[in-house]
């Protein structure tokens, strides 16, 4: 049977499995883990953290264990190349009590296919906006890659989105099965005292800071060519870096920034600009508004779900939007971003998932003949 107990985190004791408290050995199938570092990553590996923390068994199916290419136009993220049945035979070995797809890459793609040929249940996560993601690297609309996701997460128990206005378009896209599943922030970091960093110091101000991964679709170049003065910050590194450094080199590019550097990075900025148009969520906001900083961006999913008048500005025009959020209150700003918890965000994935029925458990551990 089923080890359906779990230790929870308030009380440390064992107690009996309700709807809001997940299996206890749960599979994780993700092609986006160490090293990238983007915010799907960082939400997985700290939900996987939290898990540990309160007693769950989670096993991570990544890029890391197979040979893998670097994905065209982007060689950060590698792809994995997996024989037939590969993550099956691993899935089989594990003998969870809860699948999770996390993308819909090859190996959420083997995975989506042994389950469905085992006919145990999984769940899925709508992390990206992939059919926008592809339309700006391929020139073709993103109305042509729709198709494949409702296909990829039709046949899931549960599609976990973000935000309210993801689950709006994935429900308009035919898909219904949603269930939420925020974001948080890690609070003993991101706070409004961390010290800025030294490459701050004469800077012209008002600082105005961009965090994220710097390539095609995240728009960055809106960002940089606004007409505002001060300083324009990039953290972050990426395969758009060089054109854009070479492009506006009033610019200051500070690569890869973690931990309390980062922080850092947030609280000594006057203003975060988050010019992305393709986030479901955006979890660079979140940080920046613990770390006190306002945000500016563009009325889009994330931004939209996030972002109220007391902490930032939303227009079309990104420098009203910069000048507008300049104004807010600091205080009212970290107080928002500390209403995000990744404990919280944890027990609505734990919620979300679903726990195998006795002979679905015996199907997955059938060892995979193909």
């Amino acid at each position: 049977m089923n080890r359906l107990t779990s230790i929870l985190p308030e009380t440390g004791t064992l107690a009996s499995t309700s709807a809001s408290i997940a299996p206890a050995s749960i599979a994780i199938v993700t092609d986006a883990w160490h090293p990238q570092t983007n915010g799907v990553v960082r939400t997985l590996s700290t939900t996987c953290e939290v898990l540990h923390r309160w007693g769950h068994d989670v096993t991570v199916i990544s890029p890391e264990s197979y040979p893998s290419l670097p994905a065209p136009t982007y060689p950060e993220i590698r792809l994995a190349l997996t024989v037939p049945g590969a993550v099956g035979r691993r899935l089989a070995k594990i003998a969870p009590e809860a699948v999770h797809i996390a993308t819909e890459g090859p190996l959420g793609l083997a995975a989506r296919r042994y389950c469905l040929r085992r006919k145990v249940p999984f769940t899925t996560a709508y992390h990206t906006q992939f059919p926008d993601y592809l339309a700006r690297r391929t020139g073709l609309p993103a109305r042509v890659f729709w198709p494949y996701i409702r296909w990829f997460h039709r046949p899931a128990e549960t599609i976990m989105v973000a935000t309210e206005t993801i689950r709006t378009q994935l429900r308009e896209e035919g898909l219904t099965r949603l269930t939420h599943w925020s974001r948080g922030v890690d609070l003993s970091c991101f706070t409004p005292k961390a010290a800025p960093p030294p490459e701050y110091a004469g800077l012209a101000g008002p600082i105005l800071l961009y965090v994220g991964r710097i390539a095609v679709e995240k728009n960055i170049e809106a960002f940089l060519a606004c007409d505002y003065p001060g300083t324009k910050v990039v953290v972050g590194d990426g395969p758009a870096r060089a054109a854009l450094e070479a492009k506006f080199p009033d610019a200051l590019f500070l690569g890869k920034k973690t931990g309390e550097a980062l922080a850092g990075c947030y609280a000594g900025a006057d203003v975060f600009v988050f010019p992305s148009r393709t986030d479901t969520f955006g979890l660079v906001i979140i940080e920046a508004l613990a770390c006190g900083t306002p945000v500016a961006a563009f009325p889009v999913p994330g931004p939209l779900d996030i972002v109220t008048e007391a902490v930032g500005a939303l227009s079309e025009d990104l420098t009203r939007a910069i000048d507008a959020a300049r104004y807010c209150d600091r205080g009212a700003c970290a107080a928002h971003g500390a209403s995000f918890s990744w404990e919280a965000a944890t027990r609505q994935f734990l919620s979300g998932l679903v726990a195998l029925e006795e002979e679905q458990a015996v199907s997955l551990q059938a060892i995979p003949a193909f």
